[in-house]
């Protein structure tokens, strides 16, 4: 790897941000939602949904000290009300109107100023949306929220998670160029694993060395990496890295969630050190025609419970349980996991321009299990993928 000349294809990265027009589309596109469902306002809490109407985009969220507070008005752009410390952050955005406190204040952090902005809705009995629903929290004390809702005594508070998924699930051609680009980078980094990866290498170092990797390859960061590794196959997909050194005759996989402006890749990759045993090389072939069945099937007008059966069919083969995880994959986009989920219980119809991952998964042998993910964006003609196919047979080092 070399320290001087960057990776090639580094300069065609797209543009950084949005333009302002981005923001505002996907703001009306939400008043639009909110009408057709009587909202007279909608307050956002979270991370995801704040930067996704506003661009504010800060690593700064990783401090749980202070709240923040992004206001959709019925018509207009939104009100952000956030700690002084963010306001020059947020002045250079789309958005007009930041209000701010001098925060961390634990007797009043926003409130009074939230208040404020909400009482003309509660003093004509108006609605208010909120998340509520499933992948949703709220990222404020409950103390504050049951002050705040004692204040106002005339909102009514309705869930509008409903409203945010169907907006987020469908990407843009600028999100889908992001994801695109960190997909890349994510692919060429797997590309370089044989060559980092050896007999003897504890298996802790390779995690640095490939997060090292994808730096180099382009990534902003690799908040996300994960795998296992043992002899014939691995137990465990969500450990922390050990210091146990790779042995001949070990499987292993490394799981990426990569980030480029703010977007996630999320796939893995499988590899046998030396040899690869039958038991694991016919698990992994179950695995990638699985997924050749989930790419097949993802084209707008199935549904994700349609999708995860054309997976399990084939998964059924050497493991009728699928893994026992629950879900076969789910979006992708500012979050590593987003809406919706390849399951049984999940009906959500498949649009055109939903990026989402396929990962089946299956158990096998004593106790093994083995996962396979990769990243496709849906058009109206099916899946294309962006991720480098894995390859058909599983490789050995």
């Amino acid at each position: 790897m070399s320290n001087v000349q960057p990776p090639l294809g580094a300069p065609n990265a797209p543009i950084r941000g949005f333009p302002a027009s981005e923001f505002a589309l996907r703001t009306q596109k939400l008043q639009a939602l909110m009408a057709q469902h009587a909202l007279d306002g909608l307050l956002l809490l979270t991370e995801p949904e704040i930067r996704y109407f506003s661009g504010f985009h800060t690593l700064f969220w990783q401090s749980p000290t202070r709240p923040w507070f992004l206001f959709v008005p019925a018509a207009g752009k939104p009100i952000a009300i956030i700690p002084e410390i963010g306001a020059e952050l947020m002045h250079q955005t789309w958005i007009d109107d930041i209000r701010t406190w001098s925060a961390p204040a634990p007797s009043d952090d926003g409130i009074s100023l939230l208040t404020e902005l909400l009482a003309p809705v509660a003093d004509t009995g108006g609605r208010l949306g909120m998340l509520k629903g499933h992948e949703t929290h709220l990222r404020m004390p409950l103390g504050d929220y049951e002050r705040l809702m004692a204040a106002l005594p005339g909102l009514k508070v309705t869930d509008a998670t409903p409203l945010i998924r169907a907006l987020r699930m469908v990407k843009s051609e600028a999100e889908i160029e992001k994801l695109t680009h960190i997909c890349s980078i994510g692919s060429r980094t797997f590309d370089e694993v044989p060559k980092l990866a050896r007999e003897g290498l504890a298996f802790e170092d390779l995690f640095r060395l490939f997060r090292r990797e994808a730096l180099y390859q382009g990534a902003d960061d690799v908040p996300y990496l994960v795998g296992g590794a043992d002899q014939g196959g691995y137990h465990d997909v969500i450990s922390p890295p050990s210091p146990r050194p790779l042995q001949r005759g070990d499987i292993f996989m490394l799981d990426t969630g990569a980030t480029w402006d703010g977007y996630y890749c999320d796939f893995d990759r499988n590899w046998a050190v030396g040899r690869a045993d039958d038991a694991s090389r016919r698990a992994y072939d179950v695995l990638w025609r699985a997924t050749e069945a989930g790419i097949a099937a993802a084209r707008p007008g199935t549904t994700c419970r349609e999708l995860f059966h054309a997976m399990q069919a084939v998964i059924a083969e050497l493991d009728d349980q699928g893994g026992d995880v629950g879900r076969l994959g789910h979006g992708l986009g500012m979050q590593l996991t987003e809406w919706p989920s390849h399951a049984a219980f999940d009906d959500t119809v498949i649009e055109e321009n939903m990026v989402l991952t396929l990962e089946p998964s299956l158990s096998y042998g004593d106790g093994r299990i083995m996962v396979h993910e990769e990243n496709i964006v849906v058009r109206a003609d099916g899946a294309k993928l962006l991720t480098k196919r894995a390859p058909v047979d599983l490789p050995v080092i």
